[in-house]
């Protein structure tokens, strides 16, 4: 992490990921493309998701996230920041010429040789099934079906550690401590995704969490009552309702909001403990 002198109140307090590791500044051109910034509006133009607009202008960069180029050795050019996610990237040369961008894992190297196989070598980077991976290894970008590509373990720092193998099933316990199973076809990258320091980032001051495209969140207690459940009152008033309610009065505590006939329900076996 990086630190700053406290120049300024908000200064005092402000961390950033220390970026040292990345070795280029602007992307490889030919794998960015411009997508238009919706600021949590639907196809309607509708705001379905509050808090989100401006921002500084983004590039998205096209990562591959099913690495399909099977038995090709691949090495390393570039480490790079991408704003569209919270781990790093990196920029791979094939041995047949074609370049992708795929999820950094942690002490990734420029230089280094990365594969996808279903028997690749036990090293950092390398893809394979999940099958031929053993017991206690740390894997991440996992798919939930075989070739469609990663779906779990996918933001900085996260990872699913393998504990066993049943039947058809491989067995995940994943970084929030829920375990389930998932296909022995699929396919799954060995270590831990980069950017681990990420959740340790103290923002600062207001001024940043607009660059980064948050709008301010306002409390429902210091609003009036036509506007919030829990407006009005003189001073600082109690929230005066018996249950935490959101701005259009819907139940938000406690109430569980997964689909009970969700698909993937019969391959949790154990739920993420209550904190």
């Amino acid at each position: 992490m990086k630190t700053y002198k406290p120049t300024t109140p908000s200064r005092r307090q402000m961390t950033t990921v220390d970026y040292g590791a990345l070795t280029v500044s602007k992307p490889f051109k030919p794998l960015t493309v411009k997508i238009s910034d919706r600021a949590g509006r639907n196809n309607q133009g509708r705001i379905t998701m509050r808090h989100q607009g401006g921002g500084n202008k983004k590039l998205y960069r096209l990562v591959d996230f099913r690495q399909d180029k099977m038995n090709v050795p691949g090495r390393v050019e570039t480490l790079e920041y991408d704003p569209y996610r919270t781990a790093f990237i990196a920029l791979v040369l094939y041995k047949d010429g074609e370049r992708r961008y795929v999820l950094a894992p942690k002490d990734l190297k420029v230089g280094s040789e990365i594969v996808a196989a279903p028997l690749a070598p036990l090293e950092n980077g390398n893809r394979l099934q999940l099958k031929n991976i053993p017991i206690g290894y740390q894997v991440y970008n996992v798919e939930l079906q075989a070739g469609g590509g990663g779906r779990l373990a996918r933001s900085a720092g996260a990872y699913a550690e393998v504990l066993g193998q049943e039947g058809k099933y491989s067995i995940l316990k994943m970084s929030s401590g829920e375990i389930r199973k998932v296909p022995l076809e699929a396919y799954a990258s060995l270590g831990q995704v980069s950017n681990p320091d990420w959740n340790l980032v103290t923002v600062g001051k207001a001024g940043r969490s607009r660059w980064l495209g948050i709008r301010p969140t306002v409390r429902g207690k210091a609003m009036n009552p036509v506007d919030h459940p829990y407006g009005g009152g003189e001073g600082r008033t109690q929230r005066g309702t018996k249950r935490p309610k959101d701005i259009w009065g819907n139940i938000t505590g406690g109430r569980k909001t997964r689909n009970r006939k969700k698909w993937s329900n019969k391959l949790i076996m154990q739920r993420r403990p209550k904190r």
